[in-house]
């Protein structure tokens, strides 16, 4: 501990004007600059301080302490007596427990968000204070960032933001999924490639081969598949990929946080494919991938507003910045934020230029839907990428440890994503546990068929990231073994659940929406292809109520019914339909049931 607040100070006694400390200008929510830079600055600092700032007697402010979620800010923690260092474990473990094992502690902030700052003494005891309290439960103490408080003082004061991290000991490690958007050819397989493998790319696509499942993708060097990545971070917050282990069973074991990546395919011929991604796997967030040398070209429009229309919050990685000069990444820059500021989008970009960008823009982005970080990155000479590890090492999961509780205690259900026939252990469906817990030998359903009914089945084994796992919870992504039960009754689009459970089975169904483009009129007969959920399925519109058609931007219900088999739907599920260039979104309103066989009846 010593040695860690010692290279605190040290790094403070050497800072200058160019370190992760200074305020940029994409920096919400940041700490102030430095006294030690240029004295020009200190006029400007009122021009600095973000709109949630406010000042008075020049003293920045953060937004007051929120009893929930998983930030904490303690003005000072310098000698605390016995029954006092209880109380603060104690609310550090509530802190862990609503990041899901992550805290984020804010030193030298008072509870209504002042920056006040601490002398250098009172900074050291304090760090001291704030081992001891991790150690007690057992976590890791990282420091993310540090800085001055630049205001009417004698001394300097400083302010510290620390990281707390512990596995609970119920969970492996926290896994946060991360859908990749983008045009073809924009980057976003090389880029994953050098994030999980360790390596830089050649130039020439050497780091995204590992990424392809199929010849013709490694031929044409297009993804046509949904292929998953794995970014480890240990509690330190240091970085764990393939670089330094050999398979994902170990990356899983050294690792506390897990980033899944899903590589979704970026040409208009797989578009029904990206839209099943953001649909069925319940992404956390979104990464949109542009290219720096075209800009927002070709499917970069249509996967920018299906994540925003399916609510999935996004932020924008510019690749192949070694390809143009910089008067070109600024011009695409510009670009994006002419595009998110405008009405449809109501974004507030934030480029991030450096690591207390980086770290600011994390605890943003989780907090308000409006942030959308941009990061100007290259896979070729790397640069900027340390920027996005940080990101992700900080990011926080949007759910709360409450709300994963409650999804918890619900009765099992699994969505059926992906099938496979593994040789000496027969079917394995792959996808996401919806709600519930489900352990191995539980004894499920699955369905529907094309007749409605549900098969009786029991779970053999479960791997979480290629290794094995006992216990798989709510919100969680598995695959699990099936034994020798016949493949050929399953499909994509089925549900797995607690026999318990009455599922909701229909050919019918009603849904309002919201006719995002069609070049012509919207009227009954027409088909689409309905999205929800994992179901993806043809279906005809049957009725269009007060109203004969409709034209783009026009709201309606609109009754919808199946071509091919029912389906397990639930009412206030999100829908997205196609068809060519036709595309809306709206959600479930009501259900046509139909009668069920008991479970498992000939």
């Amino acid at each position: 501990m010593d040695a860690l607040v010692s290279d605190f100070f040290a790094s403070e006694n050497g800072h200058d004007c160019d370190s992760q400390s200074e305020v940029k200008s994409g920096n919400a929510g940041g700490f102030v600059p430095r006294r030690a830079c240029a004295k020009k600055k200190k006029k400007s600092n009122g021009r600095h301080l973000k709109p949630s700032f406010k000042a008075s007697n020049n003293a920045p402010y953060l937004p007051p302490e929120a009893e929930e979620g998983n930030i904490e800010y303690k003005l000072k923690l310098v000698e605390p007596t016995q029954s006092r260092l209880e109380h603060l474990v104690t609310q550090m473990k509530w802190r862990l427990q609503e990041g899901r094992g992550e805290a984020v502690y804010q030193i030298g902030v008072e509870d209504n968000g002042m920056l006040v700052g601490l002398s250098e003494d009172d900074m050291r005891a304090s760090l001291t204070t704030l081992h001891k309290m991790a150690e007690k439960v057992g976590a890791d103490m990282t420091i993310l960032r540090h800085s001055e408080v630049d205001y009417d003082a004698d001394q300097p004061h400083t302010i510290a933001e620390v990281l707390i991290r512990k596995v609970p000991d119920d969970q492996q490690f926290l896994d946060l999924r991360v859908a990749v958007l983008g045009n073809v050819d924009s980057g976003k397989s090389t880029l994953l490639g050098v994030l999980t493998q360790g390596e830089l790319d050649n130039g020439r696509g050497r780091a995204r081969l590992n990424l392809f499942r199929h010849l013709h993708e490694i031929q044409s060097g297009r993804t046509s598949s949904i292929s998953f990545e794995i970014l480890g971070f240990n509690s330190k917050g240091e970085v764990v990929n393939y670089s330094e282990s050999r398979t994902a069973e170990e990356i899983c074991e050294s690792a506390s946080k897990m980033i899944t990546f899903m590589d979704l395919a970026g040409h208009h011929k797989y578009l029904k494919t990206t839209i099943f991604g953001l649909t069925s796997y319940c992404p956390d967030f979104a990464m949109l991938v542009v290219s720096a040398n075209t800009g927002i070209v070709g499917t970069t429009w249509e996967h920018l507003g299906f994540a925003m229309a399916l609510k999935v919050p996004i932020f924008i990685v510019i690749s192949k910045m070694d390809l143009c000069a910089r008067c070109i990444v600024e011009r695409t820059v510009r670009q994006l934020e002419r595009v998110l500021k405008q009405p449809g989008c109501n974004k507030v970009p934030m480029l991030i230029a450096n690591t207390d960008d980086a770290v600011a823009a994390a605890q943003q982005f989780a907090q308000s839907p409006n942030i959308t970080p941009v990061f100007t990155v290259s896979s070729v000479s790397g640069e900027n990428l340390d920027l996005l590890k940080v990101f992700f090492n900080i990011i926080p999961p949007l759910s709360n440890s409450k709300e994963q509780e409650e999804l918890m205690q619900q009765l099992t259900e699994f969505q059926v994503d992906e099938i496979y026939t593994v040789p000496e252990v027969g079917t394995v469906v792959g996808g996401t546990l919806y709600s519930g817990i489900c352990r191995e030998g539980d004894h499920l359903v699955v369905g529907p068929t094309d007749s409605g009914r549900f098969h009786k089945l029991t779970v053999g084994s479960i791997q979480r990231n290629r290794s094995a796992c006992r216990v798989l919870r709510a919100g969680q992504a598995a695959t699990l073994a099936l034994g020798e039960f016949d493949r050929t009754l399953l499909r994509k689009g089925m549900v797995m659940v607690s026999p318990e459970m009455d599922p909701t089975i229909c050919w019918i169904f009603e849904a309002e929406i919201v006719l995002l483009f069609h070049s012509k009129t919207f009227h009954k007969g027409f088909q689409v292809t309905v999205h929800t959920g994992n179901v993806r399925q043809t279906a005809t519109v049957e009725a269009i109520y007060g109203k004969e058609e409709l034209r783009t931007g026009e709201k309606a219900v609109v009754q919808f019914k199946f071509i091919k088999h029912p389906e397990y739907l639930k009412v206030g599920a999100k829908v997205l339909f196609r068809e060519g260039v036709t595309k809306g979104i709206g959600h479930v309103t009501k259900l046509e049931p139909i009668a069920q066989d008991p479970p498992g009846a000939p």
